[in-house]
């Protein structure tokens, strides 16, 4: 059975910078089924070795993969956690494609100083997190959704959420807050947003093999989460870009306010 639904349709995927990344895979994977997407992502001076060596020139590079390959798509980059330019991003989508009916919030902060236990947690280390992680997510999905009921068409937001946010783990406080947070969201946009048609779900990643983690590897803590995976391994960005698919899709037409784990069986909910 073929995914239906999708070809035809105005997509926006957050955070598809890094050529290693959930944001590239679903972005690729939208335009493969036939949407026009627009992707977007933040320069950035400090990229992964691989990336610096083959010349990866961020969402651009997305943008040309895309277009090589026959698709529809167009590169967007700016702050979205600041309102202005969520506003801009929502503009530019709709002047470019059409008013967007598929927005992808994969936005996410870099792995930082916020990895500490509360107790030490600084307080800047806790707004970068959250101003990233929740401010976008707000702010992004309240512009889209503002033109998803003028256009009359429905839709489907799918946030990129995480199981951090339902297995806390020590030293995640602002991580894991953020991302409970964006399950919150997606439930109450679900009420709001159902009776105009617009589905809103959340993906909960486990282990995904990223240039987020390449730090991890090789080391203690990334081994731990590798066995935590009923599976015994780590997943592939294209595992998230799939099921961000099948959300978008006909298939997926009754589906809402759920936060689905996609984590090779991590974590086992009753």
């Amino acid at each position: 059975m073929e995914l239906t639904g999708l070809h035809g349709r105005v997509a926006v995927v957050t955070g598809a910078a890094r050529a290693r990344g959930i944001g590239r895979d679903t972005a690729v994977v939208l335009a493969q089924s036939g949407c026009s997407v627009v992707v977007t992502g933040r320069k950035s001076s400090r990229l992964p070795e691989d990336e610096a060596r083959s010349g990866w020139k961020g969402i651009h590079s997305v943008v040309e993969e895309i277009q090589a390959a026959g698709g529809k798509a167009a590169a967007f980059e700016g702050d979205l956690a600041v309102e202005s330019e969520a506003q801009r991003l929502a503009d530019f989508t709709a002047a470019t494609f059409g008013p967007a009916t598929i927005l992808v919030n994969n936005a996410a902060a870099n792995r930082g100083d916020d990895r500490q236990a509360v107790a030490d947690l600084p307080l800047e280390a806790w707004h970068t997190v959250m101003n990233t992680n929740n401010d976008s997510v707000f702010l992004v999905s309240r512009a889209f959704a503002r033109q998803m009921v003028a256009a009359g068409n429905g839709g489907s937001i799918v946030n990129i959420s995480s199981i951090a946010g339902k297995v806390f783990g020590a030293n995640t406080a602002a991580y894991a807050s953020s991302k409970a947070a964006m399950q919150a969201i997606t439930k109450v946009m679900c009420r709001e947003l159902g009776p105009d048609n617009i589905r809103v779900n959340a993906i909960c990643p486990g282990l995904i093999d990223t240039a987020r983690m390449d730090d991890l590897k090789g080391q203690e803590g990334w081994d731990a989460l590798v066995d935590r995976s009923s599976l015994g391994r780590a997943g592939e960005p294209i595992d998230i870009a799939w099921m961000v698919a099948f959300l978008c899709s006909e298939q997926a037409r009754w589906i809402s306010g759920q936060a689905i784990n996609v984590d090779g069986g991590s974590v086992l909910e009753a």
